[in-house]
């Protein structure tokens, strides 16, 4: 029974691994979508200040504050995710550095 309890164990570790995985995958996903998002942000700023100087003017400052509005939060989502991500490595890092140590040595016997 206790080779079965070992199975059972190795491979619920293995299926957290995997979620773990397509958790990181997925966020990761987001990120990259937020960093568009934001860069897209920053292009329609370009264009806008382009087009606005082409015609004389000065950029529209509602058209600014729509546009930068939109930037900010893309770069907030983006970051927050980041730091998800690394709060993910650390625990990663601490968790290999506790199954890397070695085991507690007993105490000399008196």
């Amino acid at each position: 029974m206790a080779l079965w309890d070992k199975l059972k164990q190795e491979l619920d570790r293995a299926g957290h691994a995997a979620q773990e995985a397509i958790d990181e995958g997925r966020v990761r996903l987001d990120v990259l979508r937020a960093r568009k998002l934001a860069d897209k942000a920053a292009q329609g700023i370009g264009y806008a200040l382009y087009r606005a100087r082409q015609r004389g003017q000065d950029l529209d400052p509602e058209t600014y504050a729509q546009l930068s509005s939109a930037l900010a939060a893309h770069e907030a989502e983006a970051a927050r995710l980041e730091e998800r991500l690394e709060s993910w490595a650390r625990a990663r890092r601490s968790r290999r550095a506790h199954d890397a140590s070695p085991p507690p040595s007993e105490p000399p016997a008196p």
